[in-house]
C-alpha cells in the first residue's frame, strides 16, 4: 500500500464499527505492512481512523489496469 491510495476493507473491524467493503484513504504507511486509514463520508467528513494490516485491505483502481502478458 502507498500513501493516498484508495482502499477497501476486506474484513470487519467491529470495535470501530467498520465493515468489510468500506472505503478509505491510506494516510500513513507504517512498518510491518500496517496502514493508518481515514474513512470519510461523501462530504469529506472523517468518521473513523484505523491502523489496518495490509492483508485486510484491497487497493481500488479507478483507471484501467495494464496486466502483464
Amino acid at each position: 500500500m502507498h500513501q493516498h491510495e484508495v482502499v477497501a476493507l476486506t474484513e470487519d473491524i467491529p470495535e470501530l464499527g467498520l465493515v468489510r467493503g468500506q472505503v478509505g484513504t491510506v494516510v500513513e504507511v507504517w512498518q510491518e505492512d500496517v496502514c493508518e486509514v481515514e474513512f470519510a463520508d461523501f462530504e469529506g467528513r472523517a468518521y473513523a481512523f484505523a491502523a489496518v494490516p495490509g492483508q485486510s485491505l484491497m487497493s481500488l483502481s479507478f483507471q484501467p489496469v495494464k496486466q502483464a502478458a
